[in-house]
C-alpha cells in the first residue's frame, strides 16, 4: 500500500537544494529543478557513493565521483561508468511540505 512520507518544509529545500530523508529504506534525495521536483534514491548505481557535491544540469545528476550522468524524470543512467539506472519516487508539494511516496 503506497504511503505519502513528509520529509521536509519546502522553504528547507529552497534554502538547501536539497532535502533528504530514509523513505522505505532507501535513502532518498529531493532537490528542485526549474520548478519541478525530483525523488532518487540518493547513491550512484556505479559505486553506492551519495550524490553529496553533485552537480545538477537541466534535468540530469552528475555523480561527483566518476561522473556519470543520469535523468532525473526516469532515473535512466545516461553515461558510463553508470548502467543501472537510479531509483525514482513520486514526490509532492502541499501545504508547504514536501511529500514522498512509498
Amino acid at each position: 500500500m503506497k504511503a505519502w512520507i513528509d520529509i521536509g518544509a519546502s522553504v528547507d529545500l529552497e534554502a538547501s537544494s536539497h532535502l533528504g530523508a530514509e523513505v522505505d529504506g532507501y535513502l532518498v534525495r529531493v532537490v528542485r529543478v526549474a520548478g519541478t521536483l525530483y525523488a532518487f534514491e540518493d547513491r550512484c548505481t556505479h559505486d553506492d557513493s551519495p550524490f553529496d557535491e553533485a552537480e545538477l544540469e537541466d534535468c540530469e545528476i552528475i555523480c561527483p565521483r566518476h561522473g556519470a550522468r543520469f535523468s532525473l524524470r526516469d532515473g535512466a543512467a545516461l553515461t558510463p561508468p553508470a548502467y543501472e539506472p537510479l531509483r525514482i519516487f513520486q514526490v509532492r508539494e502541499t501545504g508547504g511540505r514536501i511529500e514522498v511516496c512509498t
